[in-house]
């Protein structure tokens, strides 16, 4: 551990770029998937411009509260499922996961497939519960 501190404190422009560049790679990376929006930002988009709510989590997880209106694609199914969502390219796409880390991935995928509206929701359903609004049991 001294070892690393005296490199750090004696290569601090070293160390300094590594966390910029660092910094930028993450930033950039999670454009890349959508922009991030709030649940009631999600509710706005739903009501104004009719956009679709597409949840990521699986079935089980799903079935036990989602909201209203969304549809469930689990992750591991999405590259075979992705093409059902076609029809809504020129609608804004919501993606909800469990806590808001994972959409970050579909997002990409949803951009690669033509989709030039998506959207992740900041903290996934964990977030929507913590704004306390409603969830639907299938």
């Amino acid at each position: 551990m001294d070892r690393l501190l005296e490199f750090a404190m004696n290569h601090y422009v070293l160390v300094s770029a590594f966390f910029v560049l660092w910094a930028v790679f993450f930033s950039l990376e999670s454009r890349r998937g959508g922009q991030s929006v709030s649940p009631q930002q999600a509710t706005n988009m739903v009501n104004r411009e009719d956009a679709r709510i597409v949840d990521l989590r699986d079935a089980d997880e799903f079935r036990q509260g989602h909201i209203a209106g969304s549809v469930n694609i689990p992750m591991s199914q999405l590259a075979e499922r992705i093409a059902d969502l076609d029809k809504h390219k020129d609608k804004p796409v919501i993606l909800v996961c469990k806590m808001g880390t994972s959409a970050s991935l579909a997002g990409r995928q949803f951009r690669a497939r033509g989709f030039a509206r998506v959207a992740r929701m900041q903290g996934g359903i964990q977030g929507w519960r913590a704004d306390n609004l409603p969830v639907v049991k299938a």
